[in-house]
């Protein structure tokens, strides 16, 4: 399963001892682990009359960036899809971009495969992990292009309604997309935009300012 954690339960003949055992055993840092002490242990009588060993269960965190891996690498082995995954973070944003050779059915028809695999990425780390992550998948910066080509598109329709004066009404977009739109006109003193409809038919529409 995508983002499994591994566990390890161990003894020691104290807390430290026991921990750093199951953390060698699973190969991770002290930082990537959780430990549940279930065995404090002790020396018992002179040390050496009733002694008990320390007990202890270790856990590998869950990471985000092991969870997105996983879960990608699964999806595109099922999809038969050979693509180089570059990972970075910000903060509780992991951005993911993708290289490789034909993978115009990872983006699909303006994006929508990549909308609709970032959406399942994102369910599947955030119903792992506690605190909350945005995550953006990208396929050789088409995100990037497709923005600036929305951007320009924007500001060609504003022109279009400051000279006709009348409304324009844009195809359906995603929330992401939408945002781009309202973005680049927002300061525009000719026009102003809102988004009407349901999705994912939702739709900007850009108007003159009376």
């Amino acid at each position: 399963m995508p983002g499994e954690v591994r566990e390890v339960e161990k003894t020691g003949k104290n807390i430290e001892e026991a921990v750093e055992i199951a953390l060698a055993e699973l190969e991770i840092d002290r930082e990537d682990a959780e430990i549940e002490i279930l065995e404090e242990g002790n020396k018992g009588l002179f040390g050496i009359i009733g002694n008990r060993a320390a007990r202890v269960i270790v856990k590998e965190k869950k990471r985000p960036e092991k969870i997105i891996r996983a879960f990608i690498e699964k999806v595109f082995e099922a999809m038969h899809i050979e693509a180089e995954m570059q990972l970075r973070t910000d903060g509780d944003h992991f951005y993911v971009n993708f290289h490789g050779k034909d993978l115009g059915i990872l983006i699909g028809r303006r994006g929508d495969t990549l909308d609709a695999l970032q959406y399942l990425v994102s369910l599947a780390v955030n119903r792992e992990v506690q605190k909350r992550v945005r995550i953006i998948l990208d396929v050789e910066e088409y995100r990037r292009r497709r923005e600036e080509t929305l951007m320009r598109l924007a500001q060609r329709l504003s022109e279009k309604v400051r000279r006709t004066q009348k409304h324009v009404v844009l195809e359906p977009m995603n929330p992401q997309e939408r945002r781009v739109i309202h973005t680049a006109l927002q300061n525009d003193p000719a026009v102003y935009t809102f988004s009407q409809g349901n999705e994912p038919y939702r739709k900007v529409v850009i108007s003159p300012k009376k």
